[in-house]
């Protein structure tokens, strides 16, 4: 019935996440309001850990992606499931750094990092660095001498695997603003130049083909093309790699039409490349990271809306417009990104309305969903969008000067709230 596991209906009929009644949350703290069930979190979390274990004999770290959803609640539970993390910017890092987050379990990514952040990374003492440039590579090395410090670093490469995935949110082709390419020699001139540095630590290699993947194929394709590249440094250049750091991008259920592997497939098919692949070629096998995102964070989390007007257009569509838009979920203006929706007080019903979901930002643009499928909603009605846990609080927007939602976490039948809706002085904290 339900896109995600942790979604039911109760005996009033509402719609429950984590054992919580939807409903009596939009009452509590208003709307919209981001939901987030730290069980559904917890469990994912296991499910990458046990299929690293599994597959790969528990010789990798699963870090967790912190652009899909970063917050201080957020960090404490990864911390406390001994998962590393993914970074991408002095934000991240500081807000992880606030909660006594471990950072040597963190790779640092970003295609231009500034000065300060690298800054930031050196003084942090954090894991791995991804280095995405030649400039980068030379200020970090200068950087890290200054600190009389050793830089541990991995390389970013694109290896030209084709994600199937929107253009948008592909990021292993060639045409691509990350990495160094593998088809150019590109890669190959960049670890030379490394190596070369005294001060910068070449750990290994990191590459990323896509986001929201709904299979095994690109992940099994890079794996391949990134072990024959790290059997060419190993023969030409007697380099070992020993980190290899395949990125993430797995993809989830949003609505009923995705059909994504579930998680411990991609780690049996890509561990499968590597035991494989090294067996054959005498190599030692890497250290394998992972970094999945949009997978621990997604299906945990809903946004609830109170419906404020409903425009029926004879023979065209129905608009319902909701009390929030693409400032809190900005997925669908940018990639036309599906939902499933309902309508949270009375989830017990049939869907019998098409409808689209239309936020209040001034902006024709703005909608949630078009063509969706709800039950018969009225003015006062509870909207919930499953699986809005991941690129949405994190994209959120202050545009129409639009406060930020709450945050909530439920665990056991409990709510407690994370992150508090933005005020009105809020917006104003900056301004002069």
């Amino acid at each position: 019935m339900f896109v995600s596991d942790n979604l039911s209906v109760n005996q009033k009929g509402n719609l429950t996440i984590g054992g919580v009644d939807t409903v009596d949350l939009a009452k509590k703290y208003g709307t919209p309001l981001y939901v987030m069930d730290e069980d559904q979190i917890r469990n994912d979390c296991h499910v990458f850990q046990k299929s690293m274990e599994t597959y790969y004999d528990g010789q990798g770290l699963v870090c967790y992606a912190s652009k899909a959803f970063s917050c201080k609640e957020i960090y404490r539970i990864m911390q406390s499931e001994n998962m590393g993390i993914d970074v991408v910017s002095g934000g991240e890092l500081y807000t992880a750094v606030q909660v006594g987050f471990d950072v040597s379990k963190a790779c640092f990514h970003g295609n231009n990092k500034t000065t300060e952040e690298l800054n930031m990374a050196l003084d942090y003492h954090v894991g791995r660095i991804v280095v995405d440039n030649c400039y980068e590579m030379e200020q970090l090395n200068q950087l890290a001498a200054e600190k009389h410090v050793t830089a541990p670093i991995l390389l970013r490469i694109k290896p030209g695997v084709d994600a199937h995935t929107h253009n948008f949110i592909r990021t292993g082709q060639i045409d691509s603003k990350f990495g160094f390419a593998l088809e150019t020699g590109e890669a190959y001139a960049a670890v030379k130049q490394v190596l070369s540095y005294a001060n910068l630590d070449l750990r290994g290699l990191h590459c990323h083909i896509g986001s929201q993947i709904l299979d095994t194929e690109g992940f099994e394709a890079a794996a391949e093309v990134m072990m024959t590249f790290i059997e060419k440094l190993k023969l030409e250049l007697d380099y070992e790699t020993q980190d290899l750091n395949l990125g993430g991008g797995f993809g989830i259920r949003y609505t009923k039409d995705d059909d994504p592997p579930s998680y411990d497939v991609y780690m049996k098919a890509v561990a499968k490349v590597i035991h494989d692949f090294c067996e054959t070629h005498h190599l030692k096998r890497p250290f394998i990271l992972i970094e999945p995102g949009r997978s621990i964070s997604a299906p945990a989390g809903i946004t609830l809306y109170t419906v404020g007007g409903k425009k029926v257009i004879p023979n065209i569509r129905t608009y319902v417009s909701i009390d929030g838009g693409m400032c809190d979920n900005p997925r669908y203006i940018l990639y036309q990104s599906a939902y499933d929706a309902l309508v949270a007080n009375k989830a017990a019903q049939p869907k019998t309305e098409t409808v689209t979901i239309a936020g209040k930002c001034c902006e024709s643009g703005d909608l949630i969903g078009e063509n969706m499928k709800i039950q018969p909603c009225e003015v006062g009605d509870i909207i919930a969008v499953c699986a809005t846990g991941a690129y949405n609080y994190s994209m959120a927007s202050n545009y129409n000067r639009l406060q930020k939602p709450a945050v909530v976490f439920v665990k056991e039948g409990e709510d407690r709230l994370a992150i508090k809706r933005e005020t009105l002085d809020d917006l104003l904290r900056n301004d002069l």
